[in-house]
């Protein structure tokens, strides 16, 4: 699944197309996670304003109407020329005046929606603060942290807490820290929550520098893969060395997650105490 890092370079990679002008809307395919609004036909006429990202959502501002999009499981966009062919699985297309921006999704879980009041309240107002602003410091995550038993890789990934730490990038966090991903939440010392939040941060900012992480068939709209994966030091290398200690990686399943970690690098501590 896309994670913020991918997220935010497709919006950045669909930046040549504001200030144009959509001149035709086709829909291909209209069940997504949700239905494409049958009224879609709107954004005909009305130029691209604005790329915005909250958590995984696009919001794209045109002139009298917003739209939120979510890559969900396999989604992607593309900027492509009008004559190019049709690719199975292009879902919705809008054509500007010299390209046209291709949605395209195997799995069909993403969204093409209106920012209307009922999106904005079920979709966007409950989630938590972006991790790479000052909301996300070490006085919110410890509060939040206070009074959790799960796992501490399930909590950082609760999108009511922090959007948009992804699998991989909770995974590198913890394993670069030494923090065994089931350590209970409430258990995390004051200063580990410091390291944890200036990690997240760390990761992320990296991911995005190396245009996210291309693990299928990830691409932003400029058909260009990331890089990120080149780095990585835990997630997906169950059975494989660790780079530290040489201790065969292990995974267990936290969340319905695969959860690589290092048993020694990472310990779990003894339950009633803290590290």
């Amino acid at each position: 699944m896309p994670e913020l890092p991918e997220v935010e370079t497709t919006k950045v990679s669909l930046e040549p197309l504001l200030e144009q002008c959509v001149q035709d809307v086709t829909v291909y395919q209209s069940s997504l996670r949700w239905p494409i609004p049958q009224d879609v036909q709107a954004l005909k006429g009305q130029k691209l304003i604005s790329l915005q990202r909250r958590s995984k959502y696009i919001v794209a501002e045109f002139e009298q109407h917003s739209m939120l999009w979510h890559l969900g499981m396999s989604g992607s966009f593309r900027i492509c020329r009008a004559d190019e062919p049709l690719r199975k699985h292009d879902h919705f297309v809008l054509r500007f005046e010299d390209c046209e921006l291709r949605y395209h999704d195997p799995r069909r879980f993403g969204c093409i929606l209106w920012l209307d009041q009922y999106a904005q309240d079920k979709l966007l107002a409950p989630l938590g603060p972006e991790p790479l602003t000052e909301a996300f410091d070490r006085h919110y995550l410890a509060a939040k942290l206070k009074n959790k038993n799960v796992g501490i890789k399930v909590a950082i990934m609760n999108n009511h807490v922090v959007v948009g730490v992804g699998n991989i990038y909770a995974t590198e966090s913890l394993f670069n820290l030494g923090i065994h991903p089931a350590e209970p939440a409430k258990n995390l010392t004051q200063q580990q929550i410091e390291k944890l939040v200036l990690e997240i941060k760390r990761i992320l900012k990296q991911a995005i520098e190396l245009g996210g992480s291309t693990l299928r068939d990830y691409s932003n709209a400029m058909g260009e893969n990331g890089y990120f994966q080149q780095t990585l030091l835990a997630y997906g290398r169950s059975g494989e060395m660790c780079v530290n200690c040489e201790t065969t990686l292990e995974n267990i399943k936290l969340g319905q997650r695969a959860s690589v970690f290092c048993p020694t690098c990472q310990p779990l501590q003894p339950k009633g105490k803290s590290s």
